[in-house]
């Protein structure tokens, strides 16, 4: 999307609260959907999969606060449209720091990842199986947890 389409979309609207913001919640029950799923996944071990559902989680976390600004439609780059939201001063100083730290999840857990976790590394031949262990998942698993709870602050 580009940047003036998302100054344009939300130039002027005022912050929408989670009471008259349903795009918001809509995407703050996928962000807690697949952060559910991400947990069972390290349960079961399934390391690829807990990255996989860790990126989406922290997705849409990221467009559910985002959408505190209005729309905000397809896309994979949500931090892109905090990042504006924070240049803009749209959002009150007392989550400035939040919306801050949620777009920067949102960059680590962001579409190279999400490609990575679904079709691998074609450059080196390993499949999204070789490429993620515990590690990778429990580190995945925390931003994503730390993703939505900001996520749920925003919205409040």
């Amino acid at each position: 999307m580009a940047e003036s389409t998302c100054r344009e979309r939300f130039r002027g609207t005022q912050l929408r609260t989670s009471m008259d913001n349903p795009e918001g919640r809509f995407r703050l029950r996928l962000a807690e959907g697949f952060l559910s799923e991400a947990s069972q996944d390290v349960g079961s071990e399934r390391w690829r999969s807990c990255v996989d559902n860790c990126q989406l989680a922290t997705e849409n976390a990221a467009k559910a606060a985002a959408a505190v600004l209005g729309p905000v439609g397809r896309t994979h780059y949500p931090s892109s449209l905090l990042r504006l939201g924070l240049a803009e001063d749209r959002f009150p100083e007392p989550l400035r720091a939040s919306v801050a730290r949620l777009a920067e999840l949102a960059e680590i857990l962001g579409a190279d990842l999400h490609a990575k976790s679904d079709y691998g590394d074609e450059a080196t031949g390993r499949t999204p199986w070789e490429m993620f262990d515990e590690q990778d998942a429990t580190a995945c698993f925390d931003w994503a947890t730390e993703a939505v709870s900001l996520a749920v602050q925003i919205l409040a």
